[in-house]
């Protein structure tokens, strides 16, 4: 009889939930799933008038692209380095304030402005700071170094993963900070008490309890290092240094020629390769939970 009213309870609240998601279902459908979807169809035709199955021609003539190339490569590279580096930067920063230090309620508020703060407004002062008579210049030439024309020059990657890192870390901080938290004081006093050092508990106990929030810090790490085209573009416009020529400023350039098969076709690969990524992620996530049990 218990179960009868239970299996009713859970049908009746699984109705309501799924009423009251319609309306988001709906949206995300609208704007998110379908769009997405008629690109992917879009990849593998031919023409915006007279459209017919091409197969995969659109992809292998991408491929074949030296800009499709070396965007591509540039866009990975710059994943490469910043994702770990942000990683390291934001966990080290969250044990930090985590501690009782000095200001630490107002380092926790500097840490959060960059995620409040419109992009297109700050950007003004990093191109003031990066200008070839910029003020990071000026202090240069201040101690006798030459002046370094920083978004004309491969120095430009750097200044983007400076930017990308300031913009991003706050974030990962607080994650880290809320996954910090949920650690037991108890298990670090066992382990002050049975002699073992800071490093040891670093690993056996907050790496291990901040697995999850790791996995998930970096698959966010990894979509918002795609995302940087943003920035770079309000910085060095429409065709920057090669350097930072990124997957984005592929696909703006081709939606400006109105080219939409070679930009769907590399919409879909670089949505494919986020994809697998995260599923790689995941594997391993639950692959290391399998193991410590």
């Amino acid at each position: 009889m218990q179960g009868d009213v239970l299996k009713k309870w859970i049908r009746k609240d699984g109705s309501t939930a799924l009423l009251f998601l319609m309306p988001s279902v709906f949206g995300f459908a609208l704007f998110y799933i379908i769009p997405f979807a008629m690109g992917v169809f879009d990849s593998f035709t031919s023409g915006t008038a007279d459209k017919h199955f091409v197969g995969l021609t659109n992809y292998r003539e991408l491929l074949a692209s030296q800009s499709f190339r070396k965007a591509a490569s540039n866009t990975f590279y710059f994943s490469a380095i910043s994702v770990p580096l942000i990683l390291v930067l934001s966990l080290g920063l969250a044990m930090l304030l985590s501690k009782n230090i000095y200001l630490r309620q107002w380092l926790r508020t500097a840490y959060v402005l960059p995620l409040v703060v419109p992009v297109a407004s700050i950007i003004l002062i990093w191109q003031m700071m990066f200008d070839w008579n910029g003020s990071l210049n000026a202090w240069l030439s201040g101690f006798g170094i030459e002046r370094i024309d920083w978004m004309k020059t491969g120095a430009a990657r750097n200044v983007i993963i400076v930017v990308y890192l300031w913009k991003n870390i706050g974030y990962n901080v607080i994650l880290f900070l809320a996954g910090l938290q949920q650690i037991p004081k108890d298990y670090y006093e066992t382990a002050n008490m049975e002699g073992a050092g800071r490093l040891r508990q670093f690993g056996s106990i907050t790496m291990v309890y901040l697995t999850t929030t790791i996995i998930f810090v970096v698959i966010m790490s990894i979509i918002n290092s795609f995302k940087v085209f943003r920035e770079t573009y309000l910085i060095a416009g429409d065709y920057p240094h090669d350097s930072i020529y990124m997957m984005q400023h592929y696909m703006n350039n081709m939606f400006t020629t109105l080219n939409i098969q070679k930009l769907t076709a590399a919409a879909t690969m670089m949505a494919g390769c986020i994809i697998l990524i995260v599923i790689g992620l995941l594997a391993l996530e639950r692959r290391y939970r399998q193991f410590m049990e």
